[in-house]
């Protein structure tokens, strides 16, 4: 059995060429234009490259983009003063504080400072126990994206059984409050889930969160489940030079492919969702302050 391949850089394709749809519609009909604020404090090499493709992509769907780059000594005073010139400015409808922050500033003071209705991200404690209480609530990127994919390739995920294996504030929990939304029966496993492929096994579902290079065996897999892989984890390629590396997930792709019924392939899977759902955020949020119906499709 060969699984079919779940193409995420599709997939966000589609995605955000509906959130470039939806924000035409608002400039021509309402006159207003989402924005979003990514604020990133010092200079690390990754969440730089990452901040520039978050701009780039909202300027390519017609977004504002305002970016506010700190230097790492930057004071918690400075930085909580900026989040609430962010959160009083009408033009800006989400903001990103990019993660992780230089030691000495607290990051859960931080993202607590962002106005719950422009958290974006979904990391507040209001949006955590919105969600958790089945209420409107703005969604983790991550998890969101991995519910679309299961969404357009299940149809209805009532009464299917998912395993998500993580338990990260991030990723791992957001991803069973919404599995459980969508009617799913969820279990989340981890490090010290007793007999863990025998527990998933049992799944139709698997979510791998774990951040362990090709932790999930293929014979761990019911035959036809659907696997997304969440990991994104690099190890060693010396077949590609010396010093060389390559990106893989948290499941043994080759032995799961040939068991599972679909699969998301790491790189190209799960990743390129997040920054279309980090859009798709925006939209939404945009939506909900000026009082528009919601974006059919891009929530959850």
């Amino acid at each position: 059995m060969s699984a079919t391949l779940i193409d995420g850089k599709a997939f966000a394709g589609t995605v955000r060429g509906k959130v470039a749809t939806h924000v035409a519609r608002l400039k021509e009909a309402m006159g207003v234009t989402p924005g979003l604020a990514v604020v990133l404090v010092g200079d690390d090499p990754a969440s730089e490259v990452y901040v520039r493709s978050k701009g780039k992509m909202t300027v390519e769907v017609g977004m504002n983009s305002y970016e506010h780059k700190l230097p790492a000594e930057t004071s918690e005073a400075d930085l909580l003063a900026l989040i609430e010139a962010l959160n009083a400015d009408r033009d800006v409808h989400g903001i990103l504080v990019q993660l992780p922050l230089p030691g000495h500033l607290n990051e859960a003071l931080v993202i607590n400072a962002i106005d719950p209705a422009k958290d974006v991200d979904g990391f507040h404690i209001s949006n955590v126990g919105l969600l958790g209480t089945g209420q409107k609530a703005m969604v983790p990127c991550t998890p969101l994206g991995c519910l679309m994919m299961l969404r357009d390739h299940h149809g209805s995920l009532s009464g299917l059984n998912a395993v998500v294996i993580g338990r990260s504030n991030i990723v791992g929990k957001p991803m069973a409050q919404l599995l459980l939304g969508d009617s799913c029966t969820v279990t989340i496993a981890h490090s010290r889930t007793k007999d863990l492929p025998e527990v998933v096994r049992r799944a139709d579902i698997v979510v791998a969160a774990v951040g362990r290079a090709n932790f999930v065996q293929g014979d761990w897999i019911k035959p036809g489940a659907t696997v997304i892989d969440v990991g994104i984890n690099r190890i060693p390629a010396p077949e590609k030079g010396e010093g060389k590396s390559r990106l893989v997930g948290d499941v043994d792709f080759a032995s799961a492919s040939a068991i599972a019924g679909a699969i998301t392939p790491v790189p190209g899977g799960v990743g390129p969702m997040t920054i279309a759902c980090l859009l798709a955020n925006t939209l939404t949020a945009c939506c909900r302050s000026h009082g528009f119906s919601e974006p059919e499709g891009l929530t959850a």
